[in-house]
């Protein structure tokens, strides 16, 4: 059976879409190991005050620093590809991609949660305003959403955990095991996010009422509800779905300060005492599963665009 054009191009979209995100994979694994390395040796902080040179140098070939930065590259990359991601300087005989796993889903559970409720009371919030006709309520909406953006969040974070954790003892404010924990991290997220996509969603709702085919139902007389949902609402869709699928994929990058407030046990936290101990290979492990979540986020994200805008497929 000979395939279609348009089976072809759906083909040739999806082949170019997975070769950039290999590339993107291996471009992060070279520039985790290259500035790893700039850094300099990590032999220094894992030994006493007390060691010698001698000690340090003997550390320094037992890790592999003393190779050839190329031959540690190289030994790196044949790690990783048969998925040897090297144990943890600080923790002996664990492996790093073990540790990574291990706080993986404690971020991912933070990160889905905030992400989630952002971006739905966005849309409640913005298809309201639209639906409902009551415009003022779109400049009190927007304008709250701006001076939360406005505001730290770790700063935003204290702030709720002074009012509902200190002052009201509603919620706990660290981790732990009561599942109402992960209410103010979320919601600290959550309000962050919020104002990206009720901006952006306005906006698009915005212009594309004002084009022609819009007009015309009208002038069919259908309802306003049935021609925003059915017509506006899936073109007004576009660039939020490109919006989010970089938010969500940097997300997991970004929690290391909302974890920190909320002393959240998630890689965020992992990602930093590693940075500041020199745990290389914790550290490059980490890269490498945030920047394959990225990747694939990404990827799902361009491949859902193609099917629904056959006009990227021809980009």
């Amino acid at each position: 059976m000979v395939p279609t054009t348009r089976e072809l191009s759906v083909a040739v979209y999806l082949i170019r879409r997975v070769a950039q995100a290999v590339i993107t994979l291996f471009a992060v694994l070279t520039l985790a190991f290259i500035l790893g390395r700039l850094t300099g040796s990590p032999a220094a902080l894992l030994l006493p005050e007390t060691a010698t040179q001698a000690d340090i140098a003997a550390l320094d070939a037992k890790l592999g620093f003393d190779k050839p930065p190329l031959i540690q590259y190289f030994n790196y990359l044949g790690g990783v590809l048969t998925g040897d991601f090297g144990d943890s300087y600080r923790q002996q005989g664990t492996s790093s991609m073990d540790l990574v796993m291990q706080r993986l889903p404690a971020s991912l559970q933070l990160g889905t949660a905030g992400f989630a409720i952002g971006v739905a009371l966005a849309f409640a919030v913005v298809l309201g305003i639209h639906l409902s006709g009551r415009w003022a309520l779109r400049g009190v909406a927007l304008g709250l959403g701006a001076a939360r953006l406005a505001v730290p969040d770790f700063l935003f974070g204290l702030l709720l955990v002074l009012i509902f954790s200190v002052s009201l003892g509603w919620l706990p404010s660290l981790a732990g095991a009561d599942p109402l924990a992960i209410v103010m991290p979320a919601v600290t997220i959550a309000t962050a996010q919020f104002v990206v996509y009720a901006r952006l969603l306005d906006n698009s709702l915005t212009t594309e009422s004002s084009q022609d085919y819009v007009r015309t139902a009208y002038a069919r007389g259908e309802r306003r509800s049935t021609v925003l949902l059915r017509d506006v609402l899936p073109n007004a869709l576009l660039p939020v779905l490109t919006i989010s699928g970089i938010h969500l994929g940097t997300l997991l990058g970004g929690l290391v300060i909302v974890e920190s407030v909320f002393a959240w046990p998630g890689l965020g936290q992992l990602m930093l005492d590693a940075v500041f101990s020199r745990d290389f290979p914790v550290v490059q492990s980490g890269l490498v599963v945030i920047a394959t979540i990225f990747v694939l986020v990404n990827l799902a994200i361009d491949v859902l665009y193609g099917f629904v805008d056959p006009r990227a497929r021809v980009r």
